[in-house]
């Protein structure tokens, strides 16, 4: 083998931890087992039992952790047995693991109930029951599996200690107990609608419970009500008599909520469908008392006999910082209110001191980011005004000429953390620019008699002449877009986000497959499409425009659908046609996308530059992508006649990568090829989680999932069983209980910057829209704003650090890769797809 291919191979392996590296790890690993062992036991035992450790295990774990457990024994006693001694409890001898501080000791200590103690000191005996090692063979075959037996632990230990929490009794659980709880609260579907200050009460009554047996009757219907369950694993039938079962519950969904609130009788009997179902419980008493709590701390303000403010008192600053104080600091926050009471409570409550500065712009963020939602600029622009010139009726000179300094201030804040925010989406806006402009020159004047406005000017001046200038330029007025929407020779400069008026040049296809090239704003509507196309054919009577797909799925668009040229799919085209004709209209031959693969091209070249040029483009896509784009998705674009092209454009590289590997593979007939295709895809996926872009690493592994790819079975056979753990373990990544828990768990340790799974952020966003009302009796529902806005804030903290994951792939010219990876050719048809994976593996008698 030469000196090159030599290098190369070994600069081609599949990054991945030693075990040597994990062997920092063994103490919290050790810990999780431990944690495991008492949620899988179930004591059998009476109180007044004597305590005999080793006799009170009457139901064990799992063969897995019992494996698990002696993988790790021997993995202690080969690498530092000096870990490993004997301790005596209860005057028993009992074999242990030692770092720094007694294990034994350490569970005594955290364990709440003696059943669990005696539980946790058995468990232990059976993990390190002899402190001998095993012959060779055993030795050998338990080093293989460590790596394994890591993943495990480190995939349960959650779970694992969120039962161990929700086990102990509610007065028990501290405030790291409590906020943990909190957090696993935010994505239960059931909880959806209700405020951070009924989930934080409620993480500190909720009740774990489990039962083994499905068919097990939970209550029946006409019983008293007397609890409120949330289904964390499992699902249960709802049975009415005389009706049987009328629906099923799965995880996130709760039920028996109706009685407690009516004080009726249960509605229905409540069964379980399968065995191992567990449950959070909410006793009447904490329920009804929690409703009480928070109407207690509610402060509504009314006009004319009706709400225009609804305030709710809680904790102010670190929860911590308030535990042990006999009067924990409160404030108070809006719950919903009118547009204009909700931008006066802001700017009343706005802290001028610069030490506050910080907590004054985490408050003002939600408002700022979402008032597009229910006070657009044409409505806050004016009220804005108003206020800056608001002048009080009461009191003495001085008193009334401090009120109307701080009040100027207070809006010259609120103005500058709202351009900073929007930024160049600004200069789209006429009545945002406009106001822009006479706000500056009326501060400027104000500034030259009063002095303390001269500290913001400056601030207010940059930025204004920052906008102004940005939007004058004569490279910023109107980009010309391709159909494929490339921006030029990005080597020479960086990426410029598409904007509403920035034109395209688009192709909309006719009945016959012909096709005249229309040039329109990104933003344009569909009325204003169809009026091009009409300018071109001569007559547009009767056209409808349709968006249609390689697989023939046709969609109709309504006239005030906008920026529709980015939400095509990767194959999608435009078409116009009467409407008569629409049952008549097919797809293109093009649209098939490729018949040969192009594995002769990218096998030559490092995975790990694949992996870097990816993610050097999907930075490029994913920061070009504004905040604001989100919140235009998640509500609909057209309420807001924005554009979300940016977005578009970075979801959809997302699908071309994963059609890209169902391709390449689809097109592959020899199975050794195959294999190494399997090879090279599993190694990209690997760099790409090392370059912490996930959501390329989504993609990649999402397209080996792909029912094309996975039913190959043949071809996954012959993929090394190193592979095979490496995608196994990719795959526990994806898995989506409770609410993508691994995924979510793995982004919490990175630090930025990364590259969010964007398709998860957009589903988070879509589930807090969907599930809570935007208007509660035609107030604002300010909690819903507050928890978009805290998803959406995601993308600013994933893109807080510059990007630079590698300076040696940065250094390196490979246009040949960097060409390869941003003119992706593919398949998006699935059922083509499944055709072709059947074509080369059959389905088997």
């Amino acid at each position: 083998m030469s000196e090159n291919a030599e290098k190369k191979k070994k600069k081609d392996v599949c990054p991945t931890r030693s075990i040597d590296s994990t062997w920092q790890d063994f103490w919290l690993l050790l810990m999780v087992l431990w944690k495991q062992a008492l949620t899988m036991t179930t004591p059998l035992i009476e109180p007044h039992v004597p305590l005999r450790p080793a006799n009170t295990i009457t139901k064990v774990p799992s063969e897995k952790i019992l494996r698990a457990g002696k993988i790790l024994r021997n993995a202690i006693l080969s690498r530092a047995p000096h870990m490993i001694r004997d301790r005596k409890y209860h005057l028993k001898t009992y074999r242990q693991c030692c770092v720094g501080t007694e294990l034994v000791d350490w569970m005594l200590q955290q364990t709440p109930c003696v059943h669990s103690r005696i539980q946790a000191v058995g468990m232990w005996q059976v993990l390190v029951e002899d402190g001998v090692l095993n012959h060779e063979e055993e030795k050998k075959e338990c080093d293989e599996e460590l790596q394994d037996t890591m993943l495990l632990l480190s995939q349960m230990g959650p779970d694992a200690h969120m039962r161990m929490i929700l086990r102990k009794p509610p007065g028990q659980r501290t405030v790291d107990d409590l906020e943990i709880i909190y957090e696993e609260l935010l994505h239960i579907k059931a909880l959806s609608h209700l405020s951070t200050t009924v989930k934080r009460e409620l993480a500190g009554v909720l009740i774990f419970e489990s039962h083994a047996k499905g068919g097990t009757v939970l209550f029946n219907q006409g019983e008293e009500g007397t609890s409120w369950y949330i289904i964390l694993k499992g699902s249960v039938n709802v049975v009415i008599y005389g009706k049987g079962v009328v629906c099923t519950l799965h995880e996130g969904d709760d039920f028996g909520k109706l009685a407690l609130v009516n004080d009726a009788p249960r509605a229905a009997s409540i069964v379980l469908r399968e065995d191992n179902c567990h449950f959070l419980r909410v006793d009447k008493e904490d329920f009804n008392r929690i409703l009480r709590d928070v109407e207690a701390n509610t402060v509504r303000l009314k006009e004319h006999d009706q709400d225009v403010l609804v305030l709710e008192k809680v904790p102010a600053g670190n929860r911590a910082s308030n535990q042990g104080n006999s009067q924990p600091q409160q404030k108070y926050t809006v719950m919903s209110g009118t547009p204009e009471k909700i931008l006066e409570h802001f700017l009343e409550t706005i802290r001028l001191e610069p030490a506050l500065n910080e907590a004054t712009d985490s408050v003002l963020n939600d408002f700022v980011m979402m008032h597009c939602v229910f006070m657009p600029n044409t409505q806050l622009c004016p009220a804005l005004v108003a206020h800056y010139h608001a002048q009080p009726s009461q009191g003495t000179e001085q008193e009334k000429m401090d009120y109307a300094l701080n009040n100027k201030r207070r809006v010259i804040r609120l103005v500058l953390q709202w351009a900073a925010m929007y930024g160049d989406v600004l200069q789209e806006d006429d009545v945002a620019m406009a106001f822009l402009e006479e706000f500056y020159v009326s501060v400027s004047d104000d500034a030259r008699m009063i002095a303390a406005l001269k500290e913001q000017l400056p601030e207010l001046e940059k930025i204004v002449k920052q906008i102004s200038e940005d939007a004058k330029a004569p490279q910023k007025k109107h980009k010309v877009l391709l159909q494929q929407f490339n921006t030029g020779d990005d080597r020479a400069q960086k990426r410029q986000p598409i904007r509403g008026s920035d034109e395209v040049l688009f192709k909309v296809y006719c009945m016959d497959h012909t096709y005249t090239t229309i040039r329109v704003p990104v933003a344009a509507s569909v009325k204003e499409v169809l009026s091009a196309v009409a300018d071109k054919l001569g007559s547009g009577e009767g056209l409808i425009i349709i968006k249609m797909s390689s697989g023939g799925e046709k969609v109709v668009l309504k006239p005030n659908d906008v920026s529709v040229f980015t939400t095509l799919t990767i194959n999608g085209r435009l078409f116009a046609c009467p409407r008569e004709k629409f049952d008549s209209l097919t797809p293109l031959p093009e649209q098939e996308g490729p018949t040969v693969g192009t594995m002769g091209t990218f096998e030559l070249m490092s995975s790990k530059d694949l992996a870097y040029q990816m993610t050097v483009y999907d930075w490029d896509l994913f920061s070009c992508v504004h905040e604001l784009e989100l919140i235009y998705h998640t509500f609909g674009r057209h309420h807001f006649k924005k554009t979300t092209a940016n977005l578009d454009l970075f979801l959809r590289r997302f699908n071309e990568i994963q059609f890209w590997v169902v391709t390449e593979i689809c097109l592959c007939s020899q199975p050794s090829k195959r294999v190494q295709l399997l090879k090279k895809f599993i190694k990209i996926a690997a760099h790409c989680k090392e370059y912490k872009n996930l959501n390329s690493f989504f993609a990649i592994v999402m397209g080996l999932s792909n029912v094309a790819v996975s039913r190959l079975a043949l071809t996954w056979e012959k993929l090394p069983s190193k592979f095979k753990k490496f995608y196994a373990e990719f795959e526990s990544l994806m898995d989506p209980s409770r609410n993508h828990r691994a995924y979510r768990l793995t982004v919490a340790k990175l630090d930025p910057p990364l590259i969010p799974f964007m398709p998860l952020l957009i589903k988070d966003m879509t589930f807090t829209h969907e599930g809570n009302k935007t208007f509660i009796d035609n107030l604002v529902n300010f909690e819903k704003m507050r928890m978009i806005a805290n998803t959406a804030r995601t993308v600013r903290y994933c893109r807080s650090q510059p990007f630079n994951p590698d300076a040696a792939q940065a250094n390196k010219n490979h246009q040949d890769v960097r060409s390869y990876v941003r003119q992706l050719n593919v398949i998006d048809n699935q059922r083509t797809l499944s055709q072709m994976s059947h074509r080369l593996e059959p389905r088997r008698p």
